[in-house]
């Protein structure tokens, strides 16, 4: 693999498979129905999940095509994928060299990735696997900030951030600009909400963080009395009580152009 993984993703991710699988939310079933109306994926569609980590997007995908190859470049994540769904098609690469056939796939889609490998060769690598046409999907869940407790959390784990790639900062925005590969196409959100225990679907989902993820256990600890601390502030609720995460799904439909 040439290209070099962030240290957030590459140390955090590894640390943090099983968690990430166990407490990361899933997405809107509406999804599906805007993968196959926008990107008019049908059972017949070559689709590559490209960023696949745990593969939390696969049973979306599954439900359109069987015919899906989930690509992921960090070992730790793609076992926890391979272990969940030993029916796909897997691969460990990277974004920068794609061991696809050219023209080959309708569909690439990175659910909650893009933001890792927002650079020009990516784009390259995904245009030439795409078929005349092709689409590259983009989706991420975010939590929805608009509502007073989940702001907060925010705030206190910005500060964290440093200079690992996340989806709010745009900065993934910047490869589309002065680049005639891509042009957006459709763009959709979509509401859902994580329904558990406060540690479950709170606290530890935001351990499950890349850049919290590599702090020191001690520090991690310390975060996760802080994160149920402001909650309890905010909503009256303790770690083992039933609450309800509001997330907003950004969805982004980007068509291949195709090269005269």
């Amino acid at each position: 693999m040439t290209q070099s993984l962030h240290p957030a993703a590459q140390k955090g991710f590894s640390s943090a498979a099983e968690l990430y699988q166990q407490v990361r939310p899933s997405y809107p079933q509406d999804i599906v129905h805007w993968l196959r109306d926008q990107l008019q994926l049908d059972e017949q569609s070559q689709v590559v999940d490209l960023g696949a980590g745990t593969g939390k997007f696969l049973p979306y995908l599954k439900q359109l095509t069987s015919h899906i190859i989930a690509i992921e470049p960090i070992q730790a994540m793609l076992a926890q994928l391979q272990h969940a769904y030993p029916d796909i098609q897997t691969l460990q690469a990277s974004s920068e060299s794609l061991p696809l056939t050219a023209h080959s796939i309708d569909a690439v889609v990175c659910a909650q990735s893009f933001h890792w490998f927002a650079n020009l060769e990516s784009l390259r690598q995904i245009h030439q696997a795409l078929k005349p046409s092709g689409h590259l999907a983009l989706i991420w869940n975010q939590r929805d900030v608009q509502v007073d407790w989940v702001k907060a959390l925010a705030d206190r784990i910005q500060p964290l951030e440093g200079n690992t790639p996340r989806y709010h900062s745009g900065q993934w925005k910047k490869v589309f600009e002065q680049q005639a590969l891509f042009q957006l196409a459709n763009t959709e959100t979509f509401q859902q909400q994580h329904v558990g225990t406060v540690e479950q679907v709170v606290s530890k989902r935001l351990l499950s963080t890349s850049f919290i993820a590599t702090l020191s256990a001690q520090e991690q600890q310390q975060l996760k009395a802080e994160f149920e601390q402001i909650v309890l502030e905010y909503t009256g609720k303790h770690p083992q009580d039933e609450i309800a995460f509001p997330y907003v799904t950004y969805a982004y439909d980007f068509k291949k152009i195709d090269q005269k």
